[in-house]
């Protein structure tokens, strides 16, 4: 079984919603965690083709200037890849954040054969008493240090990875050990009210 602290998170940064409606990514960032540390990451900004809106200038701190010379969609996604080759894949709203991926690897016609979870999810079920599960919510809540920056891909995707491993470490005082990542999946799917049952019957294993 796959472990849960051996995994790649990213993050996107992207023109709007939704892919379906003519949206690209214009960043990407990513960490790849072996054993629960941090051994590589990866950070680009892409030309989507096209000027994106005011409103996402702001929100992100991308400008079209930046944009202008960064390299296009089609070049970072086919780097990005082969940097996610064959491992399995975390994000906070992984829906969203697989939406792109998809999308942008389909151009490129680069498959991927890792599997992806939700931190998002699973901290809905393990940190219930947390008064958001939006990133910088958690991440406040469970005092984990940052350094103030949210909505750029690779702060995120640090933020992230850090929120990730708090959550694993929170399974482990409670007698999971090294959680697998299959398992952290069934978090995810599980009913808020029977996450106790679950976790009760893992540890007894």
């Amino acid at each position: 079984m796959a472990q849960a602290n051996s995994v790649i998170v990213l993050d996107f940064e992207t023109t709007g919603l939704s892919p379906n409606m003519g949206d690209r990514a214009i960043e990407i960032g990513a960490v790849k965690l072996v054993n629960g540390a941090v051994v590589d990451s990866f950070q680009q900004l892409m030309n989507p083709g096209f000027r994106v809106s005011s409103f996402i200038e702001n929100y992100t701190g991308i400008t079209n200037a930046m944009l202008r010379t960064a390299p296009s969609c089609e070049e970072v996604m086919a780097l990005f890849g082969e940097f996610i080759a064959g491992e399995n894949l975390i994000a906070h709203n992984a829906s969203f954040d697989k939406r792109f991926l998809d999308a942008e690897l389909e151009r490129v016609n680069t498959p991927y054969s890792g599997e992806f979870s939700c931190s998002l999810l699973v901290a809905r079920r393990l940190i219930q008493d947390a008064p958001s599960h939006k990133l910088g919510e958690l991440v406040r809540h469970k005092n984990i240090e940052h350094d103030g920056v949210f909505h750029r891909a690779l702060a995120d995707a640090q933020m992230t990875a850090k929120l990730w491993l708090t959550m694993i470490e929170d399974l482990e005082q409670l007698g999971v050990s090294n959680p697998s990542f299959e398992f952290m999946q069934t978090i995810s799917r599980t009913a808020k009210s029977k996450v106790d049952k679950l976790l009760l019957k893992q540890t007894r294993l």
